[in-house]
């Protein structure tokens, strides 16, 4: 139930994007989601630590390591995946760029041995990235018959990439403080980012004050931003960071069924064989995750069944 629970407020984003930047300016909208919701997380850090006995120095940025990795997330995770994601969805279907998205870990894979070292992904490994970017191209289909905009399916794999190298980023660091309160300043410093890139760009500095507007902004706010973390970091302490990451690959579903259900929208032919070939190539590159979830419900129906 958790997986899906995060699934539908993860996937339910890009809905939601998709819906408030035709109220809002791109940047300005993530920039006000992030100011809240980094004020909200870092709210949650206090009341965490304080619960633990923790001191100040488990919220405060205080080591080298600290500040790096509050500037990694600021730069890579906040501002440039969602100044990307933001201006790309004025073009490209939230159940789309949820799939393009999706990609993340693969591609992740793919950066790994040159960002933090290591050995590459194999032969398999391989084909999964080249499978998993042949389902890139035809969800998106860029410039053909019922295709998005080749700007925008770009500016989405984009962020992909962003958020890829952030994470990458983030594992040559030993931060101190607290999971919760790294996330908190790094939403507050790529708001701060956001909000700088929203004024460069000449951005339109209005709060829309249509449902529309404040709704999509609400739910980005307190559901994926605050509900969607922690349950995340539940998730990953009851079944592992690996496991976890594979909720992404139940976004794009998310994100078609909501989009059908408010607006009506159906997938072309073409986006559903990318979203199933987006799915085959992150099996082919974490295979082993795969099985040890399969693994894992067979032991449980095994269990439920004896």
């Amino acid at each position: 139930m958790l997986f899906v629970a995060l699934a539908t407020l993860w996937g339910g984003s890009f809905v939601a994007i998709e819906a408030g930047v035709k109220e809002w300016s791109p940047l300005l909208f993530a920039a006000v989601r992030y100011d809240l919701a980094g004020v909200l997380v870092l709210g949650v850090a206090a009341v965490g630590v304080w619960r633990r006995g923790g001191g100040v120095d488990r919220v405060l940025p205080r080591t080298r390591d600290d500040l790096s990795a509050v500037a990694v997330v600021a730069a890579f995770v906040v501002f440039a995946h969602h100044a990307l994601l933001y201006v790309g969805q004025g073009t490209v279907p939230g159940p789309v760029a949820a799939a393009v998205v999706a990609l993340s870990p693969v591609v992740t894979a793919l950066m790994a041995p040159a960002v933090v070292g290591g050995e590459g992904l194999g032969r398999t490994g391989y084909a999964g990235v080249g499978v998993g970017f042949l389902g890139v191209v035809a969800a998106t289909n860029p410039g053909g018959a019922g295709g998005v905009a080749p700007v925008g399916a770009a500016l989405v794999f984009g962020a992909t990439v962003a958020f890829a190298l952030g994470t990458l980023l983030l594992r040559r660091v030993a931060p101190a403080m607290s999971t919760a309160a790294l996330q908190g300043w790094g939403m507050l410093g790529g708001a701060l980012l956001l909000h700088l890139g929203s004024a460069a760009l000449g951005e339109a500095q209005t709060v829309p004050t249509t449902p529309t507007g404040l709704f999509t902004l609400a739910f980005l706010v307190v559901g994926p931003g605050v509900v969607g973390f922690l349950l995340y970091f539940r998730l990953v302490a009851s079944v592992g960071a690996t496991r976890t990451t594979l909720v992404g690959y139940l976004e794009p579903l998310a994100a078609a069924a909501l989009s059908f259900a408010l607006f009506g929208y159906v997938p072309a032919p073409g986006a559903v064989a990318g979203f199933a070939l987006v799915l085959a190539g992150f099996g082919l590159v974490e295979g082993r995750a795969l099985g040890d979830v399969a693994g894992g419900a067979a032991g449980r129906l095994r269990t439920a069944l004896s």
